[in-house]
């Protein structure tokens, strides 16, 4: 697979970076349960396959994400050479708290779960949702916290990963960030973080882009998968969908290396981030990146439209 570089004088990485959010059991967000050892035995298969990425963070399953990629990475004796590993600094997930002794925390806490010294990407994750918004962006706080991280060679790059675009954008400009990683913002159904990516790109910081599948309906499908971005979807919003499906099986490519590739295509996205949790679902991503998809499809699919709205504005947001 072609590399990008993860920001300026970073280490190469793969189109695609593995996440593995659901790998720490998360059935309120994804409404199935992991076990340990299918968690296992995706995590081998990403390890042993051509994308040296992967990503999770510190609330992941309240830490199960990442105490299972570090037992993965202890049985393997380490991280594979030239893997990239990224994590992000999580809230106090009961209280909320995000300030710069819960960033010295939550780093400390991944270091020791993941088994590693050092992260290659340390994120800033869903300051949105943490109970104050200033402890995070004053002199001092949690942001400042991060970039001493980095400093200190503790993170090789830093970060921002978060939902909400309407308070991401100002940090994004006014913070030197090595990354930036959206999700849900950037699909066949929704551009909302188009602007931002167009930004970032121009101003050298490296741009990922999470959840193309939106949630897994464009995966999985709409008559299997019954909600959009982690919520339950009616008729109507399920609509949209069901229009692209009707195109690709015009075509008869599947939807989710159309959904995959619409990412993968995008010159300002240096890697997409898409979720997995079993060892088939690697496979086939390697598979529907490589799927040759016509011309007309493209063309098809952009005269259905998108939304450029807030695709979470009404999610009620469970970590577990």
């Amino acid at each position: 697979m072609t590399q990008a570089s993860l920001g300026k004088d970073g280490p190469a990485i793969s189109p695609i970076c593995f996440g593995t959010s659901a790998l720490g059991d998360m059935p309120d967000t994804y409404g199935y349960e992991v076990s340990e050892e299918r968690a296992a035995q995706t995590l081998s298969a990403i390890f042993d396959g051509p994308c040296n990425f992967l990503d999770t963070s510190r609330i992941y399953g309240f830490g199960r994400s990442e105490a299972r990629i570090g037992a993965a990475i202890a049985a393997r004796g380490g991280l594979p050479e030239g893997f990239v590993l990224a994590t992000k600094l999580d809230r106090d997930a009961e209280t909320g708290r995000f300030d710069a002794a819960r960033v010295r925390q939550s780093v400390e806490e991944s270091l020791e779960a993941l088994g590693v010294s050092h992260i290659d990407l340390l994120h800033l994750h869903d300051p949105e949702h943490a109970r104050d918004l200033e402890e995070i962006t004053a002199p001092g706080g949690a942001l400042d916290e991060m970039f001493k991280l980095r400093d200190e060679g503790i993170a090789g790059k830093v970060g921002l990963a978060m939902g909400r675009v309407d308070m991401m954008f100002p940090l994004v400009r006014e913070r030197p960030f090595d990354a930036i990683l959206s999700h849900n913002r950037f699909s066949l159904l929704n551009r909302a973080a188009d602007e931002m990516f167009s930004w970032a790109h121009e101003a050298g910081i490296c741009v990922l882009n999470a959840a193309p599948y939106a949630g897994g309906v464009l995966a999985k499908g709409s008559s299997q998968m019954k909600q959009i971005t982690y919520q339950k979807a009616d008729e109507a919003a399920l609509a949209p969908v069901r229009a692209i499906e009707e195109v690709c099986s015009r075509h008869q490519v599947p939807v989710g290396a159309v959904a995959l590739q619409f990412s993968l295509r995008d010159p300002r996205i240096a890697s997409t981030v898409i979720g997995v949790s079993s060892p088939e679902r690697v496979a086939q991503t390697v598979g529907w990146a490589e799927w040759e998809v016509p011309p007309q499809v493209w063309a098809e699919l952009e005269a259905l439209g998108y939304s450029t709205e807030d695709p979470e504005a009404n999610r009620d947001y469970r970590p577990g």
